[in-house]
């Protein structure tokens, strides 16, 4: 039987990539780890290296501020929404984040209609907590006129394409979403209301609370990365499909100051410190290349603003 998850060697041609993707279906662990004796994955690439990642600012006119991200051929878009509001007792000088991240049947054939995604309620609570233990929101900034108005940042996050490392797809286009968010101007009307206004007439009608739009001054940025772990192998930045053959993830967060934000293990067995160090290691050097990323898309939206 054993013999069984050893492909015969392929032929030329159509039938060829027929044999291999029968192999490929039937055997996918035996398929995979005849690739990592190589030290080479499915894709054609290294175990340490991650898919090309694009950032795309102001995706969606309609919000506050937004991005689109593809982390090969993973793709999330996400959009934040500002709505003023009346702070709570306890922070009366701060503002507030919600943190939505949605899985609809498009993005995904594991995602079926009517049926909520079960993980898409795991990584909303991953996501809000990385974003307000990371430091890198000051939420005083969100304080309008304390303890009578604040904005809520409704950060909304909607994969469209679920390939594979879906929390760092998920987090790196709510940063890169709170990069492009401009806090707009608001006026306190003669009720006592506090409502937005645009162009110079609200300026002329109104007190402004604000005298010109901004963008939020952020702290340290986090920014994370996932390896699948499977025997003495560390796969960074795992696909779909990795990720349905290999039980064991890590998902390290890292912030701008290669301080670690946090780290979270799902399933498998019990990991040696050796391979969680060399994925600290991992995410610290993709840490480099995300900001990277993050600092050629605002780059670029500034020179589409000046044109």
């Amino acid at each position: 039987m054993a013999a069984a998850t050893e492909p015969v060697a392929a032929g030329s041609g159509l039938a060829g990539e027929m044999e291999v993707e029968a192999y490929r279906r039937l055997f996918p662990l035996a398929f995979l780890e005849r690739h990592l004796r190589e030290s080479v994955r499915p894709d054609a690439r290294r175990p340490a290296e991650a898919r090309p990642t694009t950032v795309a600012l102001g995706a969606v006119s309609s919000t506050h501020g937004s991005a689109l991200v593809r982390l090969g051929d993973t793709a999330m878009l996400a959009s934040i929404k500002l709505e003023v509001m009346s702070p709570p007792a306890e922070s009366p000088d701060e503002g507030s984040v919600a943190v939505e991240f949605h899985m609809p049947p498009i993005c995904s054939p594991l995602v079926r209609p009517g049926r909520p995604a079960e993980a898409a309620p795991v990584i909303s609570k991953a996501l809000e907590d990385v974003l307000m233990s990371s430091g890198m929101l000051n939420l005083k900034e969100l304080c309008l006129i304390s303890g009578k108005a604040s904005w809520l940042a409704y950060l909304d996050i909607c994969c469209l394409n679920a390939d594979g490392s879906l929390f760092d797809a998920a987090l790196i286009s709510a940063v890169a979403a709170f990069t492009h968010l401009e806090i707009p101007l608001v006026s306190v009307g003669d009720d006592g209301r506090v409502f937005t206004v645009g162009g110079n007439e609200g300026k002329t009608k109104f007190e402004l609370v604000n005298r010109e739009k901004r963008k939020l001054t952020l702290g340290d940025i986090p920014f994370s990365l996932t390896c699948a772990l499977h025997k003495d192998s560390v796969l960074a930045d795992p696909t779909s499909e990795e990720e349905s053959i290999i039980e064991t993830s890590v998902t390290v967060v890292v912030d701008s100051s290669d301080r670690l934000v946090s780290i979270q293990k799902l399933g498998g067995v019990v990991t040696s410190m050796a391979a969680i160090k060399e994925c600290i290691s991992l995410a610290k050097e993709r840490r480099q290349k995300l900001k990277e990323i993050l600092t050629d898309s605002v780059e670029a939206m500034e020179v589409d603003q000046t044109e």
